[in-house]
């Protein structure tokens, strides 16, 4: 009882406080709405906590709901309590205490799936594929692999030990790891694709990466770069800052590149270039893909808006939000949208409108009918509303079901872990090719591995059918029923041969990271890019008349 009147006391205490610092509100035109729903919120926190019939969690309680109540908002607006700072940390300067690898929940165990090239876990012989046992004499059983992540990160000089199982999982080994400042490079790969382009790959935009670029800008020059070829894909963003400064990298000074609108007047703002190019005159492609988001969004919208880049690739995310970080009490952040972002055109690329939701709380693109035109310096057509369409675009193949399964439920990862365990060494990346009897025997694992493996077109007929039997009609159709589901069903021989050309290469890439690592897979991608090729000939054939020069 005593608890009880305790914990009623300190909750009446912050509703007292609410209610106080929503009275300084007063000004606001909605104050009794903010007024009487805080309230409301902290009575039913209170009543939860108090009367709820097993033990809460007044922490995890509180969470749910604030992530609940940003959610609802957009995917953008996170809150971070104080044990997620490094995650924030992260996110801004590619940086983090840990020991530098990433792990995976693989047939319910905690598999290590990536290390990062450089980090004390290579040192002290961590593989890719090792089972993770225990951390610090702690078994792992049970635990998401999202907790082994958070458990593995800690201050620089700690030492990590870690129990794995490796091919032999009657064998354990013991590993004792050393956490350092985890820094993961801004630039994933640089080369000279042929004896005039230089090819650099950003991975996000952290505060250095215009630096980063710079660097490699610089190392390309003096290895007779005279074309440089930019590679955004798979970029989800990151500082707008950072954007405008890589842009400033091939436009001139005091040339606005981003401005940005928001409910407030301190997000109205304009951001310009501050200093001297790199070169104004270099020709420049820029990659982009589905999964170009936010600020390489706003670097390939303004080169393309100023008609200094060809884009080149498929449709990009389409994000048009700016996010700015909040500091709270108790160490806790949160970061939250505040602005739209327009390019110099004045588009605006947010391709979902989170403002208005349908009943289920789904979001639907902006209609086409809404789309507006925009010209760039030179007079060619933009849009907004649908992220960076590129000017020259490039079709993808569509992965196959089998593909897609295969990578889904990790049976080429583990293929490749196994496949490393047998050979010590493989060809360089950009030679290196699976033989037709190795293929073979990758194809005698798929079809011993019991994956889930089910056809869209299966699913449809199976739903036919159950419509059928509902109407009493599947007896009329029954024979052409079944020819043609035999014909849509998985097979797992016939379709690792139907879809050969793609599945391998993905099998490829896996053994070659195994042996390594990512510069690896770069160096193999490489040879086969598509998006690369066009670029290529791009340059080669119609670079100035596509930017109207």
């Amino acid at each position: 009882m005593k608890k009880l009147l305790l914990r009623n006391k300190a909750l009446t205490a912050i509703i007292l406080l609410v209610c106080m610092g929503a009275s300084s509100l007063a000004f606001k035109d909605n104050f009794f709405e903010i007024s009487k729903n805080l309230e409301l919120f902290t009575l039913v926190y209170k009543e939860l906590d108090t009367y709820y019939v097993d033990e809460t969690q007044p922490g995890q309680l509180m969470k749910t709901g604030i992530d609940a109540m940003m959610k609802s908002l957009d995917p953008y607006t996170v809150y971070y309590p104080e044990s997620k700072i490094e995650d924030v940390r992260f996110q801004r300067t590619g940086q983090y205490g840990g020991i530098g690898v990433a792990v995976k929940t693989i047939d319910g165990k905690i598999t290590v799936t990536d290390i990062y090239e450089g980090s004390k876990a290579i040192e002290a012989g961590l593989k890719l594929g090792d089972v993770v046992v225990a951390l610090d004499g702690n078994r792992v059983v049970g635990k998401d692999h999202t907790e082994i992540e958070d458990l593995v990160k800690g201050p620089n000089g700690t030492i990590l030990e870690m129990l794995v199982t490796r091919g032999d999982e009657s064998q354990t080994e013991l590993v004792s790891i050393e956490r350092t400042e985890i820094q993961i490079p801004d630039i994933t790969y640089q080369t000279m694709v042929d004896d005039k382009t230089g090819y650099i790959a950003l991975r996000s935009f952290t505060k250095t990466a215009s630096k980063s670029v710079q660097s490699s800008y610089r190392d390309l020059k003096d290895q007779g770069m005279q074309r440089v070829i930019l590679d955004l894909r798979g970029n989800g963003g990151g500082l707008l800052r950072e954007a405008v400064n890589l842009v400033n990298l091939f436009v001139p000074k005091n040339q606005l590149v981003v401005s940005t609108k928001g409910k407030i007047d301190e997000w109205n703002k304009s951001y310009s270039t501050l200093n001297d190019p790199l070169s104004t005159d270099i020709p420049v492609i820029v990659l982009v893909n589905g999964s170009s988001a936010s600020a390489s969004e706003i670097v390939s919208g303004t080169l393309q808006d100023l008609d200094r880049a060809v884009v080149v690739g498929t449709q990009s995310f389409g994000k048009g939000l700016v996010q700015q970080t909040k500091d709270l009490q108790y160490n806790a952040k949160m970061k939250l949208t505040v602005a739209k972002y327009l390019t110099p055109s004045g588009r605006c690329v947010q391709k979902l409108n989170y403002s208005e939701r349908n009943a289920d709380g789904s979001v639907e693109e902006v209609p086409d009918s809404l789309i507006k035109p925009f010209s760039t310096v030179n007079g060619r057509p933009v849009f907004d509303g649908r992220g960076i369409d590129p000017d020259v675009r490039v079709e993808k193949p569509t992965i196959s079901y089998l593909e897609e399964a295969l990578v889904k439920s990790n049976v080429i990862f583990k293929y490749a872990v196994e496949y490393s365990r047998q050979n010590n060494e493989i060809a360089e990346p950009e030679s290196f090719s699976l033989t037709e009897e190795e293929y073979k025997a990758f194809t005698q694992f798929v079809i011993q591995d019991d994956f889930e493996l089910e056809t869209k077109s299966s699913k449809k007929l199976d739903a036919l059918q159950e419509m059928l039997s509902d109407e009493k009609l599947q007896d009329v159709v029954s024979t052409e029923y079944t020819a043609l589901l035999e014909k849509v069903k998985p097979n797992k021989q016939r379709d690792m041969m139907t879809f050969k050309m793609s599945i391998k290469k993905q099998l490829e890439e896996a053994i070659v990271k195994q042996f390594y690592g990512n510069e690896g897979v770069s160096r193999y991608k490489m040879t086969s890019d598509e998006d690369v090729k066009q670029a290529l000939m791009t340059f080669d054939s119609n670079y100035n008349s596509i930017l109207g020069n």
